[in-house]
């Protein structure tokens, strides 16, 4: 007896099959922050579906990082390549992955699917044991870099990591990280939270050679938990549905100001992200001081 063929509401439609597909792997992150948590509504949020592949948990609140407790590498890559053989992936996100062990799965994955764009993520890790965060950054720069698009991160972290011996007077410029960076094959670097005066902030995109755009914003008086987790999930978002990635890189800072711009405080440490302000209700047409935003999205069409 032959099966019965699928009924129309079971074809996926158009609008569905043209749905960016990201595929995340990250840590759980229990307070929301960070994690797979931010980069799930991060890339919702700009109109792509993700793809969350957990690598571990973090045991943390709001003020703080406690421990991380990896999964096995065996554990990561089932969960990946389960996916991989059934949807088309458009883009890959790397955060914390909690090991030597899982970013050489990773890698080995993104190997597999080099024509995957891959964006990479450093966080701070100056809540891990020393030997464990130099342990795990030269296994990124040997595994993980040589196949990474994209590299994000905040000034401080990637230059303490690139460029450890950097004696110059002068900080090193986006450049400066983008060159180092380069040397283990990354083609472009987001460098981001570079200090100016006026409490003003700017963040470069630079390969070796050139700075390809650059973005100043003014400095929230909030210490946030999350931003770069945010920033780095919505670019990569972006990628994936074919944003050229100097309109993309604009795109997912306008995003992130205005998700720092409606941020908010849970608990009692630092405050987070909201990154679902566009779906709050519009205040009354005589609100005064309303906060202005670049970043607009229809409550009926989430996607760019």
């Amino acid at each position: 007896m032959s099966a019965l063929p699928p009924s129309p509401q079971d074809q996926p439609s158009e609008d569905e099959e043209s749905m960016a597909c990201v595929m995340v792997f990250n840590a759980n992150d229990p307070s929301g922050a960070g994690g797979i948590a931010a980069d799930l509504m991060a890339a919702a949020s700009v109109g792509a579906h993700a793809l969350p592949v957990v690598t571990g948990a973090y045991a943390r609140d709001t003020s703080e990082v406690f421990d991380h407790f990896a999964l096995d590498d065996e554990a990561v890559s089932e969960q990946a390549r389960a996916i991989l053989e059934d949807i088309p992936i458009h883009a890959i996100k790397v955060g914390f992955v909690g090991s030597p062990e899982n970013l050489s799965a990773v890698a080995e994955l993104a190997s597999d699917y080099s024509e995957i764009p891959l964006v990479a993520y450093m966080p701070d890790l100056s809540w891990w044991q020393e030997d464990r965060i130099e342990a795990y950054q030269d296994a990124c720069c040997e595994l993980l870099l040589p196949q990474a698009t994209v590299l994000v991160g905040n000034h401080s972290t990637l230059a303490r990591w690139l460029l450890p011996d950097w004696n110059a007077d002068k900080a090193p410029s986006a450049r400066d990280i983008a060159r180092a960076a380069h040397e283990y094959g990354v083609a472009y670097t987001l460098v981001t939270g570079i200090p100016l005066p006026d409490q003003f902030i700017d963040n470069v995109l630079a390969s070796p050679n050139t700075v390809l755009c650059s973005h100043q914003h003014e400095r929230f008086e909030a210490v946030f938990a999350g931003a770069g987790e945010t920033l780095s999930a919505a670019l990569t978002a972006l990628i994936a549905s074919d944003t050229e990635l100097t309109e993309a890189v604009g795109e997912a800072l306008s995003y992130l100001d205005s998700c720092l711009e409606s941020g908010f405080r849970p608990g009692m440490g630092q405050a987070m992200p909201d990154r679902l302000f566009w779906a709050q209700a519009d205040p009354p047409d005589d609100a005064e001081d309303a906060p202005a935003s670049s970043f607009e999205i229809s409550p009926n069409d989430t996607r760019h």
